[in-house]
């Protein structure tokens, strides 16, 4: 067994199943519905459908991120056990949250002398930061050491890709990512943009689709491109998703048709309530191992 525990946040967007079977520690983001303030607990309290028929509904939504406080607690109680910590943050390039966990990670080995608590900046978002805790997961479990894990991490977090596409842009104009003007064409022209997550983690649009069909079928092109080892690829692939259950059922099918050698069958999972403030219901991400992002 490791004398080091890996831990993230929840906006992983990983099932409580998945990260108990991983052997993850996990600490909960915040969000408000409506003014009242919820705990992003993987859905134990907020089911994904109860969440996105409230946003539907015109429930107003607002996230707040991990404080140092609770960073704190979170890893002085690892390290009260004995262990080290490799914690593992959502993408700065999205949150400030690095900040919070830095600070309580220096102040818990100061206070704990000989004790290590790491810090490293995913890049990530969703369940593409959680396809990153799986596969160091697996690591940890083949014998890696809590210093080579570390950097390994850091030297390949650039190889996890991150393909998302939004078949409703109401909630993108709610947040500003875009303007009245685009959103109401871009409806009105059954406009699906696909985005991704760049080298410095923050989220780009690429391109303006027409018909969630097309968008998924230039997420997968995306793979085909990207995939480490094009078609031969045999990592792991997850896909996120805000009430698009059909839709992603046909891609993870179409995915296992185009590349027969995946390390198992695609793995589905809910975009959390952190995330899913700001992408709204009929958001589609794909996650998976390939060329390095360089812009």
């Amino acid at each position: 067994m490791a004398d080091y525990v890996l831990s993230c946040c929840s906006t992983v967007d990983l099932s409580l199943e998945r990260l108990a079977q991983l052997d993850i520690q996990w600490i909960p983001f915040h969000y408000e519905l409506d003014g009242v303030e919820h705990l992003d607990d993987l859905g134990q309290t907020m089911p994904a459908e109860k969440f996105y028929a409230a946003m539907s509904a015109g429930a107003d939504t607002k996230t707040s991120q991990v404080n140092v406080h609770e960073f704190k607690e979170h890893f002085g109680r690892i390290v009260s056990q004995g262990k080290d910590v490799l914690h593992l943050t959502l993408s700065s390039g999205i949150s400030g949250v690095i900040q919070s966990a830095e600070i309580a990670a220096n102040e818990i080995m100061a206070e704990n002398p000989g004790s290590h608590v790491y810090v490293v900046d995913s890049l990530g978002a969703s369940a593409g930061y959680g396809l990153i805790m799986d596969k160091l997961a697996e690591l940890r479990d083949e014998g890696m050491g809590l210093e080579e894990l570390r950097d390994w991490a850091i030297d390949n977090r650039l190889k996890l890709h991150h393909w998302f596409y939004s078949t409703d842009l109401k909630f993108y104009v709610k947040g500003g990512r875009v303007s009245k003007a685009a959103g109401f064409f871009g409806t009105a022209l059954r406009i699906c943009p696909l985005l991704n997550v760049d080298n410095v983690g923050k989220l780009i649009p690429r391109e303006k689709i027409r018909t969630k069909k097309r968008a998924a079928a230039a997420a997968l092109g995306k793979m085909e491109e990207h995939a480490e080892g094009g078609l031969a690829y045999d990592g792991k692939v997850f896909i996120s998703h805000s009430m698009m259950h059909n839709e992603v059922k046909e891609l993870a099918a179409a995915i296992e048709q185009k590349f027969p050698n995946l390390a198992e069958p695609v793995q589905i999972f809910n975009i959390g309530t952190t995330i899913g403030s700001h992408t709204g219901p009929g958001t589609v991400a794909l996650f998976f191992w390939g060329d390095e992002r360089v812009d």
